[in-house]
């Protein structure tokens, strides 16, 4: 064993040592910072190919790779309502080279309807940049004998729970919006969750379903004739569809289920890298066909939002969803 005197040098030159190999450390973070990104990054979408989420995701990711250097790579994992992408994105490593594109139903309303998450969105993810607001369309299949939204909740009326409606998955705000429906219209019908809102679409289209929450892939089937648009589900028109109601001018004030999609990065990843990611992100906004594609989709971009309003954003969500996500009971186990 070591004498006394013995055991105290050491301990001296322990903490002598101490704060070159503290620099030394944040040296090697500096470095590895400022060599990023050296390889491809994967941008994991958390929803099913043909969704909005990854729609947007496809959008920037050729800017964002311009801009940063590096290719970026659309990386679909969906299922869990959003939380199979989340888990893998939290369980990356804190570098850069993974990244979430996620809707905001996935971080702040999840943990709601949720009661065994292995990660908290709030305290797992930094929030990057939005991307843009989602909007919500009513619409129907052509078999249904309906032409406006009062005709359709009678017809709803008529028949309860004969109907069903899609959506990209419980707690999604497509599922919000149904439910609020619901109960603003007095009516019954069968709520059928998948993994994305592509699937959800296709099934519209075929007629499995009656109904669906459009959050903007179906659009461009509107203009086909192959859906009928009934109405909007958001405080405001849609520039796009300036002659389609809101459902609060059709008769249920104060609907309102917008959604904020946007761009996440594992807690941890380096402040520079992400600063350089939002960068990315903003600059992808401000390209004419990024603006069309998001446009498209019936969303507004959301280029000027700060970071904080980002963060503010995911608790506003909360609030304001979690006393119907309580009354309806909804849970996810």
């Amino acid at each position: 064993m070591a004498s006394k005197p013995a055991v105290n040098r050491l301990r001296r030159l322990g903490l002598a040592a101490l704060p070159a190999l503290l620099c030394g450390a944040f040296a090697t973070t500096a470095s590895a910072s400022d060599k990023w990104p050296d390889r491809p990054i994967r941008l994991i979408v958390n929803f099913a190919p043909g969704g909005a989420a990854d729609v947007m995701g496809r959008a920037i990711s050729p800017t964002m790779s311009q801009v940063l250097g590096q290719s970026v790579v659309v990386d679909n994992k969906p299922g869990a309502n959003g939380n199979i992408g989340i888990g893998e994105t939290v369980r990356s490593a804190k570098d850069g080279y993974t990244l979430l594109l996620s809707s905001g139903g996935g971080i702040s309303i999840n943990p709601l309807i949720y009661s065994k998450l292995p990660f908290n969105p709030e305290k797992d993810l930094i929030p990057v940049a939005a991307v843009a607001r989602v909007h919500v369309f009513l619409e129907t299949n052509p078999s249904l004998p309906v032409s406006n939204v009062q005709d359709f909740i009678k017809h709803l009326q008529a028949n309860p729970g004969k109907l069903s409606y899609g959506s990209p998955g419980p707690g999604s705000s497509p599922h919000l919006a149904g439910e609020m429906f619901k109960r603003a219209a007095k009516v019954d019908a069968s709520h059928i969750p998948y993994k994305g809102a592509g699937p959800a679409l296709t099934d519209v289209l075929s007629g499995q379903l009656q109904y669906w929450f459009d959050p903007g892939p179906g659009l461009k089937q509107v203009e086909a004739g192959k859906l009928k648009l009934l109405a909007i589900g958001s405080p405001q028109r849609s520039p796009l569809y300036p002659k389609v109601p809101t459902l609060a001018e059709s008769g249920l004030p104060g609907f309102d289920a917008d959604t904020l999609f946007g761009i996440y990065a594992p807690t941890g990843t380096p402040a520079p890298v992400v600063e350089a990611v939002r960068a990315a992100v903003l600059k992808a906004l401000e390209q004419k066909n990024v603006i069309e594609v998001l446009q498209g989709l019936g969303s507004t971009p959301e280029p000027r939002m700060s970071r904080q309003d980002f963060v503010d954003h995911h608790a506003k969500e909360r609030a304001r969803f979690a006393p119907l996500i309580k009354e309806i009971g909804l849970k996810v186990d």
